[in-house]
This record gives C-alpha cells, sequence and structure tokens, in this order.
C-alpha cells in the first residue's frame, strides 16, 4: 500500500526535484508553496505524511506542524531544517515531529525518517487492530456463556410447581406431559420408595425409558445407602436441594448436570412424591472452559509481549501491567504512570493516555522513562480504549516499546549534523572575539602598554579555553578517542580547573573554594579531557547559583578532593537552585537541557561520557532550593581497555 506525502517548501527547485524523487520511490506526492496553502491541501487530501520546511514566509513549518497535530495527531510530520535551526529543530520534536532532517537533504537519511514515519504508521494501525479482536472476542464468548446460563433459569421454575404437582400427575397419565415436555431439560417424579413413576420427554430420549426403575440408577455411580442420590436426600431431610451429580445417558456417556429436588408432602406432611429437575451442563461447562482458555491465552500474549504494558483507569493509577513492565519497574499496580515511568508528581504534558480518555481515539507519545535500577530507556508509548459493554470508556491501554537502540542509530547520525552546526556558530564567535584580542595586543605591544598587553591576554587565554573546551565536545561527541593519559598529581590538577572557572564565578558574584586533602595523592588520566568534564560541572555549579534568585542568600561553589586506597575522589558542591528527580534522572542525557533555550544540552552529556571512558562515575544529590552535590570518583589506575602508552612521565610527589 504506497502511502501519501504532502511537499511543503518555498523553494520552487527543491518542490521539483524532491517531489519526482518521492513520486519514483512510489509516492502519491502533492506539493504546496506556503503553509496556508498546505493547510487547504491537507483538508482535502488527509496525506499520511507531510514533509515541511521548517522556515517559510508567512505560515512557519512549526506553526503547520502545531495546526497539523491539532486537527489529526497520528499524521506523521518530517521537519526539513538548515545547519542554524537548532533550537527550532529541537522545538518541533517536542512538538510531536516524526524527526528531521538538514539541507542540503542526504537520500539516505531522507529514507530513515520515512522508514520511522512507517514504522509509527505500521505500529498504530497494529495496535488499533489488536485492541478491536480482543473487544470482539471477549463479547462473543461473553454473549455465548450468557445464553448458555439462561437454560439454568429453568431451575427457577420449580418453586412454583410442588404445590400443583399432585393436581398435575392425577391428570397424567404414565408419563408428564404439557409444560414439562416443553423444558429444555430433565424432569422426572420419584416415589417416596425410591422408584420413578414419571419423566418428560427428554429425559427418557437422552436417559432411557426408567420409568419404574429405582431412582439411583440414572446417576452414576450411586446406590441405595452407601451413597444415595439427591432424591434420597430430599426425602430423608424432608426439603428440596440442589447439588452437581453425573447422570448417565443411553450409552452409558456421563452427562454432568445440576439437580434441584423439591419434596412433595401428604396431607400428614410426609414426602409422598419428590419433583426432580436437572438441567445438562456441558455447554455452559464447555463455554466456562473456552472463556477460562481463551482468558489464559489473551494473559500470556499480555505478559510475554515484547513491550510494556499496562491499564490505567481515570485517574493514571495502573490496574493491570505485565511482566515486562514488572520486571524493569516494578510492581506498579496501585501507584500512578507518571510516578513509576518518570518520577513526576504530576501527570506529563501531552500526556496521551489523559488525550484517549478526553476523545476515545488511539494517541502516540515518545518520551524518556527511567527504571527502576536507574537506567534510562526511549519508548514510543501506543494508547487504546477500553469500553464498558454500554460503551463507556473505564480504563486505557498503554503499550510502550523500547526503542532506545534505534534512537542511538538515528540520533548518531541527525545530532552529529545538528551539533556540527551548533558548535560552528559558537566556534565562529570565539574566532571573531579572538581576532579582537589579537589586535589589542598588537596594539599593547606598539604602544608598550603593558596593562593592555596583560588584559589582551587574559582575554585570549579565556577565550582559547572556552575555544578548546567546545571543541573537546564536539570530538568526543562525534568520534570516541583513546585517552592521551599521564599520571596526575590531584593538588594540582585541581587548582588549575579551579582557576578557569573562578573568573566567571567571581565575575557572577559566586564565592568559589577549593580544598584538597593531603591524602589526595596521584591518578592516571588524560588530564585535558578531564579539565574539560570538571570545567562543565564547575559552570554548571555556577550558573545554578546564578538562577537562585533567593533575597540576600550568599551563593557558594566549593570544591573538595580526597583520597582512597584505589580511587580519587571530587566533590562538587553548590547552594543554588537544585533539582528535582526527572531533571537529576535525565541530567546527563544529549540535548537535555533545563535552562531552556539557555543551554544545548551537551556539556554534561560529554563530562559523563569522559569521567565514564576513564573507569569512573558521577553522582548526584540534589533537591529543590537545597543546592547539589556532584561526587566525582575516579580509580588512580586506568581499566586496560581505556589505555595506550603513557606519552608524560609521572610528576615528582
Amino acid at each position: 500500500m504506497s502511502h501519501s506525502i504532502l511537499l511543503v517548501d518555498d523553494e520552487e527547485g527543491i518542490r521539483t526535484v524532491l517531489g519526482l524523487s518521492l513520486a519514483d520511490a512510489g509516492y502519491n506526492v502533492s506539493v504546496a508553496a506556503t503553509g496556508e496553502e498546505a493547510l487547504r491541501l491537507f483538508d482535502q487530501s488527509r496525506p499520511d505524511i507531510i514533509l515541511t520546511d521548517i522556515k517559510m514566509p508567512g505560515l512557519s513549518g512549526l506553526d503547520l506542524l502545531k495546526r497539523v497535530k491539532n486537527i489529526a495527531p497520528d499524521v506523521e510530520v518530517i521537519m526539513i531544517t538548515g545547519h542554524g535551526d537548532m533550537q527550532l529543530a529541537i522545538q518541533s520534536l517536542k512538538q510531536d515531529a516524526t524527526d528531521f532532517i538538514t539541507k542540503p537533504i542526504n537520500d539516505d537519511v531522507l529514507e530513515i525518517a520515512l522508514n520511522r514515519a512507517h514504522e509509527r504508521i505500521s505500529m498504530r494501525n497494529q495496535l488499533r487492530e489488536y485492541t478491536e479482536n480482543l473487544e470482539n472476542k471477549v463479547r462473543e464468548q461473553s454473549a455465548r456463556l450468557v445464553e448458555a446460563e439462561r437454560q439454568l433459569a429453568a431451575q427457577q421454575m420449580m418453586d412454583g410447581f410442588s404445590v400443583g404437582l399432585k393436581a398435575l400427575l392425577n391428570a397424567m397419565d404414565s408419563t408428564l406431559g404439557g409444560v414439562f415436555n416443553e423444558l429444555p431439560c430433565f424432569v422426572a417424579v420419584h416415589s417416596r420408595y425410591l422408584e420413578i413413576i414419571a419423566a418428560n420427554d427428554l429425559y427418557r430420549e437422552k436417559l432411557g425409558n426408567l420409568v419404574g426403575h429405582q431412582s439411583w440408577e440414572a446417576y452414576y455411580g450411586r446406590d441405595k445407602d452407601s451413597n444415595g442420590c439427591p432424591v434420597l436426600t430430599a426425602i430423608r431431610e424432608g426439603r428440596g436441594s440442589r447439588t452437581e451429580e453425573m447422570l448417565v445417558d443411553k450409552t452409558g456417556k456421563g452427562i454432568p448436570v445440576l439437580v434441584h429436588t423439591a419434596p412433595i408432602l401428604d396431607n400428614d406432611g410426609e414426602v409422598e412424591l419428590v419433583l426432580e429437575i436437572s438441567v445438562d451442563t456441558s455447554e455452559a461447562r464447555r463455554l466456562h472452559e473456552e472463556l477460562r482458555l481463551t482468558r489464559h491465552r489473551y494473559g500470556q500474549l499480555f505478559d510475554e509481549a515484547p513491550c510494556y504494558i499496562t491499564v490505567q483507569d481515570k485517574q493514571f493509577r495502573v490496574v493491570e501491567a505485565n511482566r515486562r513492565f514488572r520486571e524493569d519497574f516494578g510492581d506498579a499496580v496501585g501507584g500512578f504512570c507518571h510516578e513509576v515511568f518518570v518520577h513526576r508528581q504530576t501527570p506529563c504534558t501531552g500526556c496521551p493516555v489523559q488525550r484517549t480518555f478526553n476523545d476515545g481515539q488511539p494517541h502516540q507519545y515518545e518520551t524518556v522513562v527511567t527504571s527502576r535500577s536507574g537506567e534510562q530507556y526511549n519508548v514510543l508509548v501506543w494508547t487504546a480504549p477500553l469500553r464498558d459493554a454500554a460503551g463507556n470508556i473505564t480504563e486505557v491501554m498503554e503499550m510502550s516499546t523500547n526503542i532506545t537502540e534505534l534512537r542511538k542509530l538515528q540520533d548518531r547520525l541527525s545530532n552529529l549534523g545538528l551539533l556540527l552546526g551548533s558548535t560552528a556558530h559558537g566556534i565562529k564567535g570565539l574566532l571573531t572575539a579572538l581576532d579582537g584580542g589579537i589586535y589589542r595586543l598588537g596594539s599593547g605591544l606598539e604602544r608598550n602598554n603593558t596593562e593592555r598587553v596583560h588584559d589582551s591576554y587574559e582575554d585570549i587565554r579565556h577565550l582559547t579555553d572556552r575555544l578548546r573546551k567546545m571543541v573537546l565536545d564536539l570530538l568526543y561527541y562525534a568520534k570516541k578517542r583513546e585517552l592521551n593519559w599521564e599520571v596526575v598529581l590531584a593538588s594540582h590538577f585541581a587548582p588549575e580547573v579551579a582557576a578557569l572557572v573562578r573568573p566567571k564565578a567571581e565575575a557572577q558574584k559566586v564565592r568559589f573554594t577549593i580544598e584538597v586533602a593531603p591524602d589526595a595523592g596521584t591518578f592516571e588520566a588524560d588530564a585535558g579531557a578531564l579539565s574539560s568534564a570538571f570545567v562543565n560541572l564547575l559552570e554548571n555549579a555556577v550558573e545554578a547559583c546564578t538562577a537562585d534568585r533567593t533575597p540576600d542568600k550568599k551563593h557558594a561553589v566549593h570544591m573538595a578532593v580526597s583520597g582512597l586506597p584505589d580511587r580519587v575522589e571530587f566533590c562538587i558542591t553548590d547552594n543554588g537552585v537544585g533539582m528535582d528527580r526527572e531533571t537529576r534522572e535525565k541530567l546527563f542525557t544529549l540535548f537535555f537541557s533545563s535552562k531552556g533555550a539557555a543551554g544545548t544540552g551537551i556539556g554534561l552529556f560529554v563530562a559523563s561520557q569522559t569521567v565514564q571512558q576513564h573507569g569512573g562515575s558521577i553522582s548526584v544529590g540534589s533537591e529543590p532550593g537545597k543546592g547539589t552535590t556532584f561526587v566525582i570518583t575516579l580509580p588512580r589506575t586506568l581499566p586496560d581497555s581505556a589505555k595506550s602508552e603513557p606519552r608524560h612521565p609521572a610528576p615528582a610527589t
């Protein structure tokens, strides 16, 4: 089945060339030169996929994305962006865009983005089909069970038969006639001497003509004394009963029945006759068993599905969860979805479960969740309504597929281009500033102005450090490189790193202190790479203090270095704004930033990668309004997997 694509771009050349390429690939292509024209075409044809430029005169691609998602949330939208549009591209992903590709458009990248759109469409269709089949099967089995159990209602009739049965028997010959022959059950009348004296047609047809036989002969494995039949019990106790029994048909095959007996008393109050009505429960048992097996099979499917499945009520409380969900997130039944998945106190913005409860339609959503072991997963979430017999939505099923590995592969391509574009702008600005610093340095030398030379030198050194940090961030993300390691003296390393950050802290009126314990000693590390990582962490601490608007609060950042037998610990503490649990868990995720447009979300990601490459770890402790503490632990000896030949001798201790 071919998909339809709406191509939107204000450049005629791109519309022509890309439109022909998509048509050759088998798509039904329509084109628009503006966002307004695209909306008109969208209302007419409702395409499966929209491919739109992010920057256009009039209605922009981002505005078009928002309008389309409000009308039809299931439509897949792929954004076309330039290298300089990083913030717009990230904003489009937050607005539920399927993907974005950069100009000039690479065929392979375009194909990956289109394949991703196809996967989302296919998964949505499969979930809808699965939900409809499940509802139809349960509805069908329930209807059949209700029909079978209607037959059991015949037992209620016998309450009214006891009083008039004597008169009815007097009007009958040797068999029961009239109404009893119309009943879909076995009817017999027994004497006080345990003899069958009358039976309806169905009784004689299935069990044989047992009139004149002993009452217990119709039952499987019964005799007069040791295990008497229900008729004997009614005679002895003088009251009716309801029991499950097994009758024997003419071929010797057992028939499961529900037997009701009612004693009929004479004028002296003694049991004279017993009315016996037996309802065949074979079909009901078969339907019960079939329903049990169906539920078991669906339960197995529910538990063995290779994704996370939950059923949630209108308060977003988990009422059911499959095995894989319980393994990765714990026994969450009774807990709230947003607390279990992302450790939030309130529902997620754009929650698909809430949207399904509101409009009764399936919805999709992509987010990052945190397991109970602290691992983070990219998941693609699909929802479907579960309705009661009246058609009201009582619960919503949420199915989340772990697409972490897929995202790693796709993001490696798209994020690299995005990273290069954003970094290029930063480098360009730093180079311009360096040109100005070099000019001032030359001017100071010509005029023999020592103060100007010194200021220019400090500016150039600061700009060079920033440029080096930016390039290292780019290198560490673009390509993992071997560590140029050496034996580092902690008492020298820590003050050198602090000197890079102290001017920024002082400029922001943040007190910066450092303490190195005598036992800090030495450790093996790539000092340049590790310095960049620590600068990222320290600058984050300074910025956390700057963001805190508490009146009269004296902000401070403190770095402490201590030594243990096999490792060195760096503790960076600030008394800034702090972080909630969700921010802490996503802090080292690429492109995640709590600073909005002021942060790229790259620096802390690179810092984490650098520490891990050294065989170390970073732990974070923080609460909103109470500051943050980073604890960086580094082994004194690098793991073999991180080592190359040392290029520097060990310093004298």
